[in-house]
């Protein structure tokens, strides 16, 4: 049986968990083995456990966790049991899970009386296909439109044992036509871990909810999340063949499951240049390789070898009264690029920045909008010594002068 603890003499995860610990399958003494474990840690970096955590408000004690948003079905789907439902027309959510043998979970959403909202699911909570033989949840909270369940457990049968995680569901019902499902992780894994002898703090997220916590993708949407330094901390990483601890590189090996990690130093890696305008104080990429934050040297980084794309870049400037001003550049669309060994990229990022105002007219109403771009078609954020700066003036004047006025704009 798979064991949700901290206790180090158990395997779990990517790799067969021992029925019994060290000690009677190698019939050596378990006090002999603890005298000997520090020392074989100090070798190598090995298995490193962490703690499974849940509750129905993960995202905001985590933060950074993804979620599944979509359009609940009316049709009940093929190959799945269901148990007899009050409402006319029972809602069906579906949850894609890799630990689950069909490869999905069911949600059905149910009312307690015919004629009133949709107060209840049933959850395949034990993973065999089969709504029938499970009890119906009522929400946590509710509102006028809005249903809140969980945390929601499921229980993964695997080769090694049960697998247990948790999400949460809430369902926005409009109208009898429309009605949306949110789904989130509410559980996650965390804990101290040991990194060349230096004690750190990692945090591993599902952020694609799918059950699993080692997902690699070249969408940010589809792989998970890892944090490793300071407790509480919120720099989360993408999940990845590599993530940068310090000064150096390592590979993680992650369990699918999320109970316990190992890192080695990454050796013989193949790395390519990346060329950015001088002014570029920063900028992040990320894919497959993980989720790297560069900060270039007279205009040049570097990145192990592999598929990209851009998630943020920035200028930091003082002026002449010494304000600290920091321009913050999300892409809308991907800008993607390739690193190739001992090749050098250019990336056409940076300034300049285009301010761009619209009207509308409603009649002799008119309605001013002005936002920052780049040139790529970027979201631009200015800050003033890390606050917002005052919004833009607008100055309208008419052709023979009569009106001449400057507006300010406003926030929001």
């Amino acid at each position: 049986m798979r064991v949700r603890s901290s206790y180090p003499l158990l395997k779990r995860g990517s790799v067969q968990a021992w029925k019994r610990p060290f000690s009677m399958r190698l019939g050596i003494d378990v006090s002999m083995l603890l005298l000997l474990l520090p020392a074989t840690l100090a070798v190598g970096q090995q298995e490193q456990w962490l703690q499974y955590r849940s509750a129905a408000e993960a995202r905001q004690i985590v933060g950074d966790m993804g979620y599944n948003y979509g359009q609940p079905v009316s049709k009940a789907p093929e190959n799945v049991k269901t148990p007899d439902f009050v409402a006319d027309k029972p809602l069906f959510m579906e949850m894609k899970s890799p630990l689950a043998a069909s490869g999905s979970i069911w949600l059905a959403f149910d009312k307690s009386s015919p004629s009133g909202q949709y107060d209840r699911v049933y959850l395949d909570g034990n993973a065999n296909g089969d709504l029938s033989d499970d009890a119906a949840v009522e929400p946590y909270q509710r509102e006028t439109n809005r249903a809140m369940f969980g945390p929601l457990k499921i229980v993964f049968p695997s080769a090694d044992g049960p697998i247990t995680y948790h999400l949460t569901a809430e369902l926005r019902n409009y109208s009898p036509q429309e009605a949306y499902c949110l789904l989130t992780p509410a559980c996650w894994y965390e804990g101290p871990i040991t990194i060349d002898g230096v004690k750190k703090f990692c945090t591993l997220i599902d952020y694609n909810v799918n059950g699993t916590f080692n997902d690699k993708s070249p969408d940010a949407g589809q792989c998970d999340r890892i944090r490793i330094g300071e407790e509480g901390g919120r720099d989360s990483r993408y999940v990845g063949n590599f993530i940068e601890v310090g000064e150096k590189l390592y590979k993680p090996e992650i369990a699918p499951d999320g109970a316990c990690i190992s890192l080695s130093e990454a050796t013989d890696v193949a790395f390519g240049a990346i060329r950015v305008a001088q002014n570029i104080t920063s900028f992040s990429a990320g894919g497959v390789n993980g989720l790297f934050l560069c900060k270039p040297e007279n205009g040049l980084a570097r990145l192990p070898v592999g598929e990209y794309r851009i998630q943020q870049w920035s200028i930091v400037r003082n002026d002449d009264k010494g304000a600290r001003w920091e321009l913050q550049a999300t892409p809308g669309s991907a800008i993607s690029f390739a690193v190739a060994q001992n090749q050098e990229k250019e990336l056409s990022i940076g300034e300049p920045i285009y301010s761009q105002a619209e009207y509308t007219k409603s009649g002799s109403f008119y309605s001013f909008s002005q936002n920052l771009q780049g040139r790529q078609g970027e979201r631009i954020t200015l800050t003033r010594n890390g606050s917002q700066s005052p919004p833009p003036k607008l100055r309208i004047r008419s052709g023979d002068g009569a009106y001449d006025r400057a507006l300010s704009f406003e926030y929001g």
